[in-house]
């Protein structure tokens, strides 16, 4: 029993994560929403909801740390303020330590100080000037602003739903009452005798703000009728009943007849309240959203989403990629038996099963290719879970460079396989710093070129063939070519009479060599050289690639281009030199055939003249040798696309295409970066899959040098090959 209930509470806590992240992310992109739109009373509210239900989960989970302090913002945001930056300020600055502190509570580290946070809190509830009246008729006595749960107003629908009416009570405890806490839960006791109550401020029982208690109760009796149960003398001063919501439809109203039994008058409408139900009130007390009639406007505020069927599962991504790896099994077993059937129909052609074995091998191909399908959907989630966290990123670092930067999202639809939306946040979040603080001039700067004071940063998404573009963009200043060439002149990266040679897409490549910088002075945003050798790096780890395009004095443009997953590949099989490889078939622009003699070096690079361009081949294994007949070999050429860059690949033979599961290697098992994956065929041989960013990347490094030879070094070793099938069939191999 124990040991299951540790275990309930380890998964409540590990959703309660998930959700306080959610909560953080949605309070966050309100504050910032508050910020742009002072005093709007529904963010307002609606940020107010999200502390509340964070400081609910935080209770229930037992971090009392974050209810309390998530409890005195929601206190704080309970006072109508004339000073909604300051607010927003408090909010940006509780968000952050919220954020602290779950990192605390899940890496089990010290708790950090929320003290800081509290004197702002407490600082804005002193300030005078952050606090104006209600209205010209509020008394001192005026309750704060109670916002009902989802849960209450979901019930608050149940009610009407039922025919049942809605009422805000009100109940002021009379001063000399020696007992507020008891005079609750009598007038609790009174209104549960009536009807049902939905939800009460404060809690029954809490010594906070005891003095007024306020409840939200469904009944069928008339509003005269609650009135005359919650008067106790020498216990309640004051009763206020309001209507908060009627039945959808005509509904007969009751009368208290003499006997104190309820009978019905004649038939009134139910979008008029009873007017006895505001006289018992000497001083008005503030509402709570109060409403006369069931208008379209109240209707959705009481109607939460959560009134749906709940649709969302949560499933932890390990239990998906145990799936998707079995898939990856089903195809490898799928290749084998369409081998196995093609040598059966080889050997027994006028067989009359054979067709029967086609028919279900068929079948089974499409059904497994809509089970592949559909589980990389599961994994495919839309790029706009990775845009929401850059709003309040650019707001913090803009004010922190004392810039004016307006953040534009695009195509935040756009899906893409979570593990590499997880693992490009970083780099993107390095672009982005950097395009505030290199790219971005200041106000006075912007000012004196003509733009605008307020620079633009684009981050925008979206689906190119099997891929998916990322790209960041900014109006600023751009990057200078010719700043690059000079820099790396200097570092000594570049000789001078090579740097004529180099194209702009060449000498834009050096900004992500480790240490490289143009910055003129360190900031703490940037000008260290540490990020965009981060962001090329990871790119290349997902078989993915970044380039830059810059105008100066008009903005840069990086743009990452990825794969739609890492699991499933559609490749392209050749052989060097009797080793089988693969790389993504749509990475390949072109195929086309050449002889040994139309391949021509120049500079040290070997070249092709296909059709109208020059092209740079790279080969991928020795030169070969002489035919005995004298006749010119013949090479296949793939022509590969890499951005705005081609390269051919010399290979001897093309194998065809194969749809495959590809296998992780570490790094004991390939040492070179070179090989990026293998696969298993139906015949059980073993595919290295090339990565071509960093075939692209060696072949531009090692150009000066290349002088035959097996320049791109791809060439493995026979113990090295049979190390990587071991691995890739799991031993088995």
């Amino acid at each position: 029993m124990s040991q299951f209930a540790d275990e309930r509470a380890a998964e409540l806590k590990q959703l309660f994560f998930e959700t306080a992240l959610e909560l953080l992310q949605s309070l966050n992109d309100e504050t910032l929403k508050l910020e742009k739109k002072p005093g709007d009373v529904e963010t307002v509210r609606t940020i107010r909801r999200i502390v509340h239900t964070l400081k609910g989960d935080s209770a229930a989970v037992g971090y009392h740390e974050l209810s309390e302090l998530a409890h005195e913002l929601e206190d704080a945001l309970a006072v109508d303020t004339g000073a909604p930056t300051a607010l927003a300020e408090v909010a940006f600055a509780a968000a952050d330590t919220f954020s602290a502190m779950l990192s605390s509570y899940r890496d089990g580290t010290k708790m950090p100080s929320a003290e800081p946070v509290r004197k702002m809190i407490r600082k804005m509830a002193r300030d005078p000037k952050a606090r104006k009246p209600r209205s010209s008729k509020a008394s001192a006595a005026t309750a704060p602003e109670v916002e009902w749960t989802e849960y209450e107003k979901l019930a608050t629908q149940g009610a009407l739903k039922q025919g049942k009416f809605v009422y805000h009570v009100t109940a002021q405890i009379d001063p000399n009452c020696a007992m507020p806490i008891a005079a609750q839960q009598l007038i609790l006791k009174a209104l549960t005798e009536t009807g049902e109550v939905l939800g009460t401020r404060p809690e029954a029982g809490s010594a906070k703000n005891a003095m007024q208690f306020q409840l939200l109760v469904a009944s069928d009796q008339t509003a005269e009728f609650l009135t005359e149960k919650c008067r106790i003398p020498t216990i309640i001063s004051k009763v206020k009943i309001e209507i908060v919501g009627t039945p959808a439809q005509k509904v007969v109203q009751k009368t208290k007849a003499g006997d104190g039994s309820v009978k019905p008058p004649a038939t009134q409408d139910a979008a008029t309240p009873t007017p006895a139900s505001v006289e018992e009130i000497a001083a008005p007390v503030q509402e709570i959203e109060p409403v006369s009639s069931p208008s379209p406007e109240r209707e959705t505020a009481l109607r939460p989403t959560a009134a749906a069927p709940e649709n969302v599962l949560r499933v932890d991504a390990e239990r998906i990629d145990t799936v998707l790896n079995l898939v990856g099994e089903l195809i490898i077993g799928k290749s084998m038996l369409q081998q196995a059937l093609n040598e059966f129909a080889v050997r027994y052609p006028k067989e009359a099963i054979r067709g029967r074995f086609a028919d279900a091998m068929a079948f089974q191909s499409r059904v497994l290719n809509d089970l592949q399908r559909s589980v990389m959907k599961v994994r495919m989630v839309p790029v706009e879970q990775l845009f929401r966290r850059f709003p309040r990123m650019v707001r913090d670092v803009a004010k922190q460079c004392d810039k004016q930067v307006n953040l534009v999202l695009n195509g935040q639809d756009t899906a893409l396989d979570k593990s590499l939306l997880d693992a490009i946040a970083e780099p993107m979040t390095h672009l982005v710093r950097n395009a505030i603080g290199h790219g971005i001039e200041s106000a006075e700067e912007r000012a004196r070129a003509g733009k605008p004071a307020q620079g633009t940063i684009r981050l925008e998404a979206y689906h190119q063939g099997n891929q998916v573009i990322v790209e960041i963009s900014d109006d600023g200043r751009g990057i200078d070519a010719q700043k690059v060439k000079t820099r790396a002149i200097e570092r000594g990266l570049l000789k001078r009479e090579e740097a004529s040679r180099l194209s702009e897409a060449d000498i834009m490549d050096f900004i992500f060599r480790p240490g490289f910088s143009t910055a003129d002075e360190i900031t703490e945003i940037s000008g260290r050289g540490v990020g965009l050798d981060v962001v090329q790096s990871v790119l290349h780890r997902l078989k993915g690639t970044v380039h830059v395009v810059s105008r100066p004095g008009q903005g840069s443009t990086f743009r990452l281009q990825l794969p739609l997953t890492l699991a499933i590949i559609k490749a392209l099989l050749f052989r060097v030199e009797q080793s089988l490889y693969a790389i993504p078939l749509n990475a390949v622009a072109e195929i086309a055939r050449a002889h040994e003699a139309d391949i021509h070096q120049v500079d040290n690079c070997e070249v092709l003249q296909l059709r109208n361009t020059v092209l740079p081949v790279a080969r991928l294994g020795r030169p070969p040798e002489q035919r005995p007949d004298g006749r010119p070999e013949k090479v296949f050429v793939l022509v590969i696309a890499m951005g705005e860059r081609k390269l051919g690949l010399l290979v001897n033979t093309i194998e065809g295409e194969e749809e495959l599961v590809i296998k992780a290697l570490d790094e004991q098992t390939a040492e070179t970066d070179l090989v990026s994956g293998a696969s298993i065929l139906g015949n059980g041989h073993v595919v290295l899959i090339l990565n071509l960013a960093a075939i692209v990347e060696r072949f531009a490094k090692s150009r000066p040098d290349t002088v035959g030879g097996p320049a791109m070094g791809l060439l493995l070793s026979h113990s090295e090959r049979s190390r990587i099938a071991q691995s890739a069939a799991g031993g088995q191999a």
